[in-house]
């Protein structure tokens, strides 16, 4: 008993030794060598390189280059220019608002149509079952 009780007190609950096991190593995250091209070859190899914006509005063709929109040709567009372009843009945008208000005002109505409609063929079922209960 005593040589038992020996035992216990010598064997450690859990285990005193914590070993873990080694990591292998980790391997290369690419195969490939882009990672050591400089940073323009890459853009040309991955294809990263977007160019300028471009837009065409009222058949001028317009790019975006230095903070500034420019036309195709070159020139900068007019202030003239750019006063008709935002005097449309203001006419397209009342446009565009106007017949969303229709259509919001078209689907009411159709709302409110079909509620009617629902409603009287269900007074007319009603009508129908009351009169065969005369009968």
């Amino acid at each position: 008993m005593e040589t038992f009780k020996k035992s216990l007190t010598n064997m450690p609950l859990f285990g005193n030794t914590f070993t873990p096991k080694k990591t292998p190593p980790r391997k290369s995250a690419s195969l490939s060598n882009l990672h050591t091209l400089d940073r323009s070859t890459r853009e040309v190899e991955l294809g990263l390189e977007y160019g300028v914006p471009v837009m065409n509005i009222g058949g001028q063709s317009l790019k975006f280059e230095e903070g500034q929109w420019t036309s195709e040709s070159g020139g900068t567009v007019s202030s003239k220019e750019m006063q008709r372009l935002k005097k449309r843009n203001l006419q397209l945008e009342e446009e565009n608002n106007l017949l969303k208000l229709k259509i919001d005002l078209l689907l009411d109505m159709l709302s409110e149509t079909t509620a009617e409609s629902h409603l009287m063929e269900r007074e007319l079922e009603e009508m129908k079952i009351h009169q065969r209960r005369k009968k």
